[in-house]
C-alpha cells in the first residue's frame, strides 16, 4: 500500500497480489482526533497489505523539512497500528507535480484534479517502489 501524506487529505494506493501495478484506493482526510490513523490501518488490513510504503517528501536540497517531518511522525503512528506489517519510508520529491501533470495530460481539468491528486500521488510512490524492488531483485537473479 502506498500513501501520500497531505495536511488535509492521505492519498492511498494499493497494488496488485503480484506486486506490479499500482492503483488509486481512497482519499482519507486528516482528522484532529486522529480518526484518519484508524481508517489508514482498516485499509492496510482490508487490502491484506504486506508492507507500507509512505512518501518522505524531503526538499529538493535533500532535506527534512515540515511536511518530511509530518510524513515520518505519520508513519511512525501507522506502524504502531499494523505490526508488524513493515511500514517504509520513499523519497517522493516532485511526485504531486508529476501526477499534475499526469492529470493534466489526460485531460483532467484543474478543478477536478484536486479530488484525485492525493491517490494519484499515491499510485507515484507505490509505482515507484514496486519497479525499484522488481529491479534489485531482477539484478540480484541475474548477478
Amino acid at each position: 500500500m502506498g500513501i501520500d501524506v497531505g495536511t488535509v487529505r492521505i492519498g492511498v494506493a494499493s497494488s496488485d497480489p503480484d506486486g506490479i501495478l499500482a492503483t488509486p484506493l481512497e482519499t482519507v482526510r486528516r482528522e484532529r482526533s486522529g480518526k484518519h490513523l484508524r481508517r489508514l490501518a482498516t485499509l492496510v488490513g482490508e487490502t491484506e497489505a504486506v508492507e507500507v510504503i509512505v512518501g518522505l517528501p524531503r526538499t529538493l536540497a535533500d532535506r527534512i523539512g515540515s511536511s518530511a517531518q509530518d510524513a515520518i511522525d505519520l508513519a511512525d503512528e501507522l506502524a504502531a497500528r499494523v505490526a508488524p506489517i513493515p511500514v517504509r519510508l520513499a523519497d517522493e520529491r516532485l511526485t504531486t507535480v508529476s501526477a499534475q501533470r499526469s492529470l493534466r495530460e489526460a485531460g483532467v481539468r484543474a478543478k477536478n484534479q484536486r479530488a484525485v491528486i492525493d491517490q494519484a500521488a499515491a499510485v507515484a510512490i507505490l509505482q515507484a517502489w514496486l519497479d525499484q524492488r522488481r529491479t534489485l531483485a531482477g539484478g540480484r537473479a541475474d548477478g
